[in-house]
């Protein structure tokens, strides 16, 4: 079979509000819906209450969301997972949202296929990541998602996509040509280590 364009990368990091976003796995239309959700729930906070929409509630209310088409008859469950990830005033979050419904918060995680090998990598690493600059938070996430790629593929400015939120910095979307500084650290990181 010859790779149609069709069947190319999709966009997998999506941003919902200056101080929040989501990665996903699976079904890229479920992942739109609840993408929508979010960002109405997020300018509703911003409207009724003046500020940001906390995190915690964020992912709690999709929660609610998915969960409640497991109980009625004739609904089917979200065929996504999301990784959602922001910074309020209680400080940054990272939570996954499984399609039943179930949300985890977490320091550092994976979803997707073969993702318990950079899940193995987060975990041995992990308490390294509060002294580390936010090149270097996202060169261990780019050696991390490295280690599920399928045998002779590789990460390039086609298929990588680099989202980031912070105290002092709005969500930001790296793609294409604007990831390519962070591959490259990533190669030069690689030829230390084999030196």
């Amino acid at each position: 079979r010859s790779p149609n364009e069709l069947a190319s990368y999709q966009k997998k990091v999506i941003r919902i509000d200056d101080h929040m976003g989501i990665a996903m796995a699976g079904l890229t239309s479920d992942a739109r819906v609840l993408s929508n959700y979010l960002r109405t729930e997020a300018m509703r906070s911003k409207m009724v209450y003046g500020r940001a929409l906390p995190i915690g509630r964020a992912v709690n209310a999709i929660g609610d969301k998915a969960q409640s088409n497991t109980q009625e008859y004739g609904r089917r469950p979200y065929g996504v997972g999301l990784l959602v990830i922001g910074h309020d005033d209680s400080g940054p979050h990272l939570y996954e949202f499984n399609p039943s419904g179930i949300v985890s918060e977490y320091y550092a995680y994976s979803i997707g296929s073969r993702s318990q090998s950079a899940r193995t990598n987060l975990e041995r690493n992990f308490d390294t990541f509060e002294d580390m600059s936010l090149k270097e938070l996202i060169v261990q996430g780019l050696r991390s998602l490295r280690d599920t790629l399928q045998q002779g593929k590789q990460l390039d400015t086609l298929n990588t996509s680099i989202g980031f939120v912070g105290k002092d910095a709005k969500m930001t979307i790296l793609d294409g040509q604007d990831t390519q500084e962070y591959l490259d650290l990533l190669d030069e990181g690689e030829a230390m280590d084999t030196e």
